[in-house]
């Protein structure tokens, strides 16, 4: 459960070889059993990796910070996202609403419940479309419009948003002939990219304002994936299996 240097540590400490101490580290078992909440409230359900194929899927809830699902998993699927929901509300959990980063296939999976898209995640898909320090005003514009949003109600976002459509709308549908195929293609696509995101996610964006105790992002989440990684980075060089452990450790003692 413990890197090389740690192990290194140990054995010096306890006057034990390291493969004495490795042997003995490797016999604790953290063994995580999905836990099973009675109740309603918001839930946050994301996944992170730690390397190549490895990750975990976990949802908390919202209010007390309480972990309701947590999963290794290879490759994010929306399918785990199904299995953890399934599995809260198996549980007798009313889940009163669920905050996602952007997985856009989630959107109409889970289209019974409450979607709160995370204004995080939002900006960062924008920013990542038109960069930080965009070149056309456009874009200057449309990102002013994306970082007030998290000090915005819904009301005042949209009318922003509508009038950058219609001030924008003719710039927006100029297009360019290439020169060699003569096909025509958009002028602006990065900024129609960033334009075709904030239109799928706008109806989710505002959702708090409508569920009592929902917020806006998925910081909380990102915060306890934040606490893990430092500590799993503390111990560097596990192997998959001993970062498993550590990793059920982690959650089992929040």
């Amino acid at each position: 459960m413990f890197g090389k240097q740690t192990v290194k540590e140990l054995s010096i400490r306890h006057g034990l070889s390291e493969s004495t101490v490795k042997r003995r580290l490797s016999c604790i078992k953290k063994t995580w059993v999905q836990p099973k909440y009675m109740g309603h409230g918001v839930i946050h359900i994301d996944a992170t990796y730690f390397g190549r194929n490895t990750g975990i899927i976990i949802a908390i809830e919202s209010d007390t910070g309480a972990v309701l699902y947590m999963e290794h998993i290879k490759h994010e699927r929306v399918l785990d996202y199904q299995t953890a929901v399934n599995h809260i509300e198996s549980c007798g959990y009313h889940i009163d609403g669920i905050i996602i980063d952007g997985i856009q296939t989630l959107f109409s999976v889970f289209s019974q419940y409450k979607i709160q898209m995370c204004q995080f995640h939002m900006v960062a898909i924008v920013r990542r479309k038109l960069t930080k320090n965009p070149q056309l005003q456009a874009g200057i514009d449309l990102l002013e419009i994306i970082y007030g949003m998290k000090s915005a109600n819904k009301k005042l976002f949209i009318e922003q948003y509508d009038k950058w459509c219609s001030r924008w709308k003719t710039f927006l549908a100029e297009k360019t002939v290439n020169e060699v195929t003569g096909r025509k293609f958009y002028t602006h696509q990065r900024l129609r990219s960033a334009k075709n995101s904030i239109d799928f996610y706008l109806p989710y964006l505002f959702t708090f304002e409508e569920v009592e105790g929902m917020p806006r992002t998925n910081n909380k989440l990102e915060g306890r994936f934040t606490d893990l990684k430092k500590n799993l980075n503390v111990h560097s060089g596990m192997s998959e299996e001993n970062r498993k452990r550590f990793i059920n450790g982690f959650f089992l003692g929040q």
